[in-house]
């Protein structure tokens, strides 16, 4: 007995020598590390990293930009339920224990004894993974542990329990790059925290231990056995009761992957944006949560969208069917699962599926796509599908399926108008479309290419082509200034220069049609887009004078040939720069910088950046003090567009003029700042005449297209260069200005098809319809004002001279009173005087 209680009181001798030398032990490592461990006070202040958020100006998502998926939420806002999933998987005792888990670490160090001194999981508290997750490495180290247990201590003196599960539940690594439990909610169920179920709580709860292996996306089995024990252990601890723990245990998972909802398809927009942000806020931008509001308006981008692919589709087919895509062998049974395989690599592109043909015969073709479904072709679904030739010739229309269509073909289809599937393919060529508001310069839909999954290259901005006729009626304007008027009359004739560098030594420009009218009245060879009368224009008024004022719309000088080639569109511009061009026609004479970006919110929502664009204004008060000079001032001309890079090139885009003035802090006391008045370029009245003419274009001319939208305000120029490379077409009312383009990216040719090349009227135009279609929708006509000097004279239709209301040719004309006034002085009414004589032309 007294061996026992000498034996016992050793023990404790030895127990409490121990305590005090663990004491000590901890004494001295605290005494070392504390130098090293990191303050723990700026966890009240936490800042967690979020994506750059891009939205449309009526607030739907365009993009996301970030390497983690985390939606920042209050506890308040974190369910009682998916709380107690996570204590009861990771910290059961968390609101009972001071940081660290005693029992939880004897446990630990009695496993890594037993392991022969290896360190394993196990031990750690829930406020010990938040000093490890915020402040120190995820090595396993007795050194990291130590720091780990001192920092668990701090943050529970410096922060609340409740405080301490928020940041754990927002930092928590749940797999699939979601970050926190909102954004695990939304990747794996769609839901937000408040819709969960138990059994979702409960697998969410489970995925800290391995959450890239053992997730339900990954492997469903071993993430449905972890949610099986946090249940049990939910049970266990009392947070539950046995009914719902029955009821949830069999309950399936329906987990799949849900990315963020895109309600606007601007990816050309969205690349700008971030671009943008990035040189605004430096990295940041893509962690600090951002929100980008542009000035995408949603309905407008989506009708670009779908004017874009609708009628590249229909140029595609009109030059006939490539064949498909690839070829497989199809098993000897049918296998879905083998056709799914063959199908696993490709996705949709410009709302085209893939699909493989399983059987064809002479009436139908059955095509099996990525989603399981199967649908039906016949012949009137493929009968565009004529064998192409070349970009003039085609193949005889197809007189049975199986002439087009083979069991082992993989194809595109899309459902057309009706709701009816068709066979599809890639187009070939592209298309570009841009639409802005004329006062300020508001992008408001920006299509950048027929798939950006295809082609990054944005060729609204970083493109550069001829705009062949479209740049037409900045040659007008010139020769407005000069003292033209609609009602000149120029000789529409061959003309033959001496050239070098062609064979035989001459150039001899023709019109697209290669007919001639004789003498032609301005408003006539506008609308008829005559070559040679815009060469006599530019020859009359001079190439330098007509070089350097063009470049009042924002070209630079050395966009534009210095020669007389500049009368067929040999500049090289880019479809925003044209717009923004159309816009001092549209909105009365000023120049406009084109922005994309309405204003950058902080996460908390407020302003950082705002939009302050230069606006026409021409009803402002500052406008009508300011505007008072009825000449047009010059103005610097804009930055050049870069050399195009080559298609598809994921090069970062050159900045859009006026972004680094339009985008400016936001005023700290939040009062708008008064409008900033865009340069006056050309005079009101020369607009209001070059707007007219441009109607005429529609209403007689080669866009007589667009006299389907029954409307009266509009104005517009078709556009085509040698061989059909390009085809533009540009037009706008007072409150809209869209330039739609269509070409190949390697400058092939966009041939012939049904009898006629392919001008801008035949595939430009009718993008640009379709879109305006919708833009214009309910929305009341919009003429330009016409402003004061500007009258309407009846002339002769043949010689563009005044005339009295008796004569039969007599016709009316809008010009510039002092115009009218010379004419009547140089040639009385309805007198034969040759008017060509007066302008020197010949």
């Amino acid at each position: 007995m007294r061996l026992l209680l000498r034996l016992l009181k050793w023990f404790v001798i030895l127990g409490f020598a121990g305590a005090l030398a663990g004491v000590a032990a901890l004494g001295i490592a605290y005494w070392i590390l504390a130098p090293r461990l990191p303050s723990v006070s700026s966890l009240k202040d936490v800042q967690m990293q979020v994506p750059l958020t891009v939205l449309s100006a009526d607030g739907k998502l365009i993009a996301s930009f970030g390497e983690t998926r985390r939606i920042p939420v209050t506890f308040a806002q974190i369910p009682v339920q998916l709380r107690d999933a996570f204590l009861a998987a990771e910290d059961a005792d968390f609101y009972h224990h001071p940081g660290v888990d005693f029992v939880g670490t004897a446990r630990a160090a009695f496993e890594v004894l037993i392991h022969g001194g290896h360190k394993v999981q196990g031990g750690s508290t829930i406020t010990q993974q938040v000093a490890r997750n915020f402040f120190l490495s995820p090595e396993k180290s007795y050194t990291r542990k130590i720091m780990e247990w001192f920092l668990a201590f701090r943050i529970e003196n410096e922060l609340s329990k409740n405080d301490i599960l928020q940041l754990y539940l927002n930092k928590i690594f749940l797999g699939h790059r979601a970050y926190g439990v909102a954004a695990a909610a939304q990747y794996y169920y769609g839901k937000t925290l408040d819709q969960l179920t138990l059994p979702e709580c409960a697998m969410l709860g489970g995925l800290p231990q391995a959450p890239s292996a053992a997730n339900p996306v990954t492997d469903l089995k071993r993430a449905m056995v972890r949610r099986n024990y946090v249940l049990r252990r939910m049970y266990d601890v009392g947070f539950i009761k046995r009914d719902q723990y029955e009821k949830a245990l069999a309950t399936p998972d329906d987990a799949f992957p849900h990315e963020p909802p895109i309600q606007v398809e601007a990816p050309y927009v969205a690349e700008m944006a971030r671009l943008l942000a990035v040189q605004k806020l430096g990295n940041k931008a893509l962690t600090d949560g951002y929100v980008v509001y542009t000035t995408i308006n949603g309905k407008l981008q989506d009708a670009a969208n779908a004017a874009v692919r609708s009628e590249m589709l229909s140029y595609s087919r009109r030059h006939g069917w490539f064949g498909p895509e690839a070829h497989v062998t199809l098993p000897p049974t049918p296998d879905p699962t083998l056709w799914s395989k063959d199908l696993g690599a490709l996705y949709p592109v410009a709302g085209l599926q893939p699909g493989l043909v399983t059987d064809s015969s002479a009436k139908l073709a059955h095509v099996y796509l990525q989603n399981g479904q199967t649908v039906v072709l016949d012949l009137k679904a493929v009968v565009w599908a004529r064998r192409y030739i070349n970009e003039n010739r085609t193949g005889p229309v197809p007189s049975a399926v199986d002439q087009v269509l083979k069991p082992g073909d993989i194809v595109r289809v899309a459902m057309d108008d009706q709701g009816h599937w068709q066979l599809a393919e890639i187009p070939k060529a592209q298309a570009a479309l841009v639409s802005l508001r004329p006062d300020d310069g508001a992008i408001v839909a920006l299509v950048g290419g027929l798939s950006y999954t295809l082609s990054q290259f944005n060729r609204v901005t970083q493109m550069a082509r001829q705009p062949g006729s479209s740049f037409k009626p900045f040659v007008y304007s010139a020769a407005f200034q000069r003292g033209f008027t609609p009602a000149s009359v120029v000789n529409d004739a061959p003309l033959i220069f001496a050239d070098t560098h062609t064979p035989g030594g001459e150039w001899i420009p023709a019109n697209d049609t290669n007919t001639f009218r004789g003498p032609t009245r301005l408003r006539v060879a506008l609308a008829q887009s005559k070559n040679l009368v815009t060469l006599r224009l530019i020859d009359a008024i001079g190439v330098n004078y007509a070089r350097q004022y063009v470049t009042r719309f924002g070209f630079s000088l050395d966009q534009i040939p210095d020669n007389l080639t500049m009368a067929l569109g040999t500049a090289s511009v880019s479809p925003l720069q044209m717009a923004r061009g159309y816009a001092a026609f549209a909105n009365g004479g000023f120049l406009i910088d084109p922005y994309f970006i309405q204003r950058i919110d902080n996460r908390d929502g407020h302003a950082v950046f705002v939009a302050d664009p230069l606006r026409a204004c021409r009803d402002c008060a500052q406008r009508l003090l300011a505007d008072t000079a009825p000449t047009p001032a010059p103005s610097p001309p804009a930055p050049a567009v870069p050399a195009t890079p080559a298609p598809g090139s994921s090069s970062g885009l050159p900045p859009m003029p006026g972004d680094m003035t339009v985008l400016v802090p936001a005023p700290v006391n939040g009062a708008p700042p008064p409008p900033r008045l865009a340069p006056r370029i050309i005079g009101a009245r020369n607009a209001y005449l070059i707007a007219s003419i441009m109607q005429s274009v529609i209403r007689s001319g080669t866009g007589q297209f667009a006299l389907s939208l029954h409307r009266t305000d509009l104005s517009g120029k078709t556009g085509s260069t040698n061989d059909y490379r390009d085809a533009w077409f540009g037009g706008f009312n007072s409150k809209l200005v869209t330039t739609a383009w269509a070409g190949f990216d390697n400058f092939s040719s966009l041939g012939h098809a049904d009898g006629h090349p392919e001008f801008g009227a035949y595939v430009a135009l009718p993008i640009w319809i379709r879109y305006m279609k919708v833009a214009l929708a309910g929305t009341p006509e919009a003429p330009e004002p016409m402003p004061p000097g500007i009258v309407t004279v009846l002339i002769n239709r043949d010689t563009g001279l005044p005339a009295l209301p008796s004569n039969p040719l007599a016709m009316p004309e809008v010009m510039r009173i002092e115009d009218y006034e010379r004419l009547k002085q140089q040639a009385p009414l309805d007198s034969k005087h040759d008017q060509a004589k007066s302008y020197d032309v010949f």
